[in-house]
């Protein structure tokens, strides 16, 4: 075994590959740029060491060689599947903890891949896979192989740069948008066409080969539920499979690894059709550890980044496919610093508060801690919740329950839809196919647009109202706050007048949603609550509650926890501050609150659609602009392409009229809501 190890990584997958070191007792080295000198990889590493950036080879190799490495690990991402990383460490004489440079060249590009495990006998996905084909080339292929098609790019992988393309009018700017996201995301922009599978599911067997001759699979993993080509929920085994079918597929996942001499850990992807399981193509290798491996971890029973450090260390593989067991079932969710009520937007901010689940098969593979800034540079998952349980049910429910005590406080997360997606009746019953997440998405916002106040039920992924205990605990707090800070009773604005206690209007605004005045008499300890319609003038309007009455409230705090009694239910939050803002999580909802007495500031409130006005959604880079000052544009127009964690998002014209201002230019940084465009509606301009 080695003495010293380099992660060539960050996040996650360097803290995790950090905890098998230490256990093996192995010396780990992170490695780091100026942003990064105070993560949590590198403070949970033995040694850190600083590099110019995450892909700089020279700067890697250079840190290992200082620190006295023997191996290099790459984990995910970044060098991982770069064949010019691992040749430049086999220079340097380290060893690269993963498959030969020949292995990850031939799977690393999908054309080549798919011909080589055709070769060995794998079925293959039919499409036309030729290198350097056209724009007119793509096109007439997917007509050819028959619409609906997958534009795919050869290199990377991930669903970056990928397409789904159902009508012949959406060709032309489906290739345009892939070649430029695969040209951005792996700096080559060939692409590929495949027919798409109805009701596919996304099946993948981990493989693993030593450098005698030795190779096995250690069963599946189910990553059918995705939203845009991204894995949300990953689990082993699939309830899919039976035990011959996974044989079937082991056996020509292994084939496959043979065929190009493979080393190490790798994951061998299929599409299956959810209508016939037994009908199976391959889609590609992934020649490193994925994300999800510790589903697969929990049902073997197996430390996969161990086994790596072993094969890399020369160790023949010490056990054989007949010692491969899987007992129960594992599931896990990706946490990721995203925004699903804003249409899954990347987020960031400073970490106030983070309180992770434990217990009894419950695992949790994170990256941040209290006090870390996230920012738009990288991938934005966070950390990983996994749970083991005797069967699949009890897998989802004991998921269920963790994800219920994950608390994430200041940076938006999609925890919440996370426990939905698990509670959906078709997740449940393991009726899975990649389409699903975003199809029920789609009928949600449909349904939304209907009846924008129908109630939360089974199914429904996304819920944008606020419980009215969330405003009224922001307005207790900050009661409680006036009342211990200032010991002067006629400082705390709590409404009191000689004839007894008055209101207090407090207004409380969560972030993109409507301001809530909520009226507060008495002290928090003992109080009464009357929520109210924010716009009604001096804060009359009458309360929703069911006898139109005030309601009994009283809020203590302990900490960071908040227990509120609200109408004859009491229940706790978990609460931080960041300036002005008021965070509120619970049951693995949160909340961003601001709060004032009305008649302190004036209502904050975002500009209308009607304005104008184009904001950038998300912080990140100006990836194209598609107009210039003066230009005539229509409602809908495509403006401004902006691009954040390898993610595009189009900023499109609000209405018919005049581009009046046009701040930025392509390859410029922007913030959140930064101005992109104005728009001046033309009978302005006379």
């Amino acid at each position: 075994m080695f003495e010293t190890v380099l992660i060539a990584n960050r996040g996650e997958i360097a803290v995790r590959v950090a905890r098998t070191l230490r256990r093996l007792g192995v010396r780990s080295v992170a490695v780091h740029t100026d942003a990064d000198a105070g993560a949590r990889h590198v403070r949970e590493a033995d040694e850190a060491v600083r590099v110019t950036g995450y892909l700089d080879i020279a700067s890697v190799v250079q840190a290992a060689r200082a620190s006295g490495a023997q191996a290099v690990h790459p984990g995910y991402g970044f060098l991982a599947e770069n064949t010019a990383f691992a040749a430049a460490c086999a220079e340097a004489g380290l060893v690269f903890v993963g498959p030969p440079a020949a292995a990850i060249e031939a799977m690393g590009d999908k054309i080549r891949a798919k011909r080589t495990v055709a070769a060995a006998g794998v079925p293959v996905v039919p499409g036309r896979d030729e290198p350097g084909l056209s724009d007119a080339e793509l096109a007439e292929a997917a007509h050819q192989v028959g619409l609906p098609v997958l534009i795919k790019p050869s290199a990377g992988g991930g669903g970056k740069g990928m397409r789904l393309v159902r009508e012949a009018g959406e060709l032309a700017e489906a290739i345009a948008s892939a070649r430029r996201e695969a040209r951005g995301a792996f700096g080559d922009d060939t692409l590929l066409v495949e027919r798409f599978v109805a009701n596919p599911r996304h099946i993948e067997i981990q493989v693993f080969a030593d450098a005698h001759g030795n190779a096995v699979h250690l069963g599946e993993r189910e990553c059918s539920l995705q939203r845009r080509h991204q894995k949300i929920v990953e689990e082993a085994p699939s309830p899919l499979l039976d035990e011959a079918t996974r044989e079937r597929m082991g056996a020509a996942a292994v084939a496959a690894a043979r065929a190009v001499g493979y080393t190490g850990a790798g994951t061998v992807e299929y599409i299956v059709s959810a209508d016939r399981p037994d009908e199976y193509f391959f889609m590609e290798m992934n020649t490193r550890l994925q994300v999800e491996h510790p589903v697969t971890e929990l049902v073997t029973g197996l430390d996969l980044v161990e086994l790596q450090l072993r094969v890399a260390a020369g160790e023949p593989l010490p056990f054989t496919q007949a010692d491969v067991r899987l007992a129960g079932h594992a599931v896990e969710a990706r946490v990721y610093a995203e925004d699903p009520t804003r249409g899954f937007l990347p987020t960031g901010g400073r970490v106030l508060a983070l309180r992770e689940p434990d217990g009894a098969h419950v695992r949790v593979d994170s990256g941040v801690a209290e006090g870390d800034e996230v920012g738009s540079s990288y991938d934005p998952m966070l950390a990983k919740v996994i749970a083991w349980g005797e069967d699949r049910a009890a897998a989802l429910r004991r998921l269920d329950r963790a994800l219920a005590s994950y608390t994430l406080l200041g940076v938006p997360s999609n925890v919440a839809f996370l426990r939905a997606l698990l509670a959906h009746p078709d997740v449940a019953a393991g009726r899975l196919d990649t389409g699903l997440v975003e199809r029920e998405l789609a009928a949600q916002e449909t349904a939304a647009a209907a009846r924008p106040d129908a109630p939360s039920g089974p199914g429904r992924l996304l819920t944008t109202g606020v419980p009215d205990e969330v405003p009224a605990a922001a307005a207790l707090e900050r009661t409680l706050a006036l009342e211990s800070d200032d010991p002067d009773p006629w400082a705390i604005p709590d409404g009191w007048r000689l004839s007894g206690a008055a209101w207090t209007p407090w207004i409380i605004t969560p972030a993109g949603g409507t301001p809530v005045e909520v009226r507060v008499r008495g002290r928090a300890a003992a109080a009464e609550i009357l929520i109210a319609d924010a716009g009604a003038p001096d804060g009359r309007a009458e309360t929703p509650t069911d006898d139109g009455g005030p309601v009994p409230a009283s809020l203590s705090r302990d900490g960071d926890r908040l227990r509120l009694t609200f109408g004859g239910r009491t229940t706790a939050f978990t609460c931080a501050r960041d300036g002005d803002t008021l965070w509120l999580g619970r049951d693995g909802h949160t909340w961003a609150l601001a709060e004032h007495v009305r008649g302190e500031q004036a209502e904050a409130g975002a500009a209308g659609a009607g304005d104008g006005v184009l904001r950038s959604p998300m912080p990140g880079t100006v990836l194209a602009v598609k107009a210039a000052e003066g230009d005539r544009v229509t409602a809908g127009q495509p403006l401004v392409v902006v691009e954040a964690m390898k993610m595009e998002h189009t900023v499109t014209a609000p209405m018919d009229g005049v581009v009046s201002r046009l701040p930025v230019r392509t390859g410029a940084q922007v913030a959140l809501d930064a101005v992109l465009a104005e728009i001046t509606a033309e009978e302005a301009q006379q």
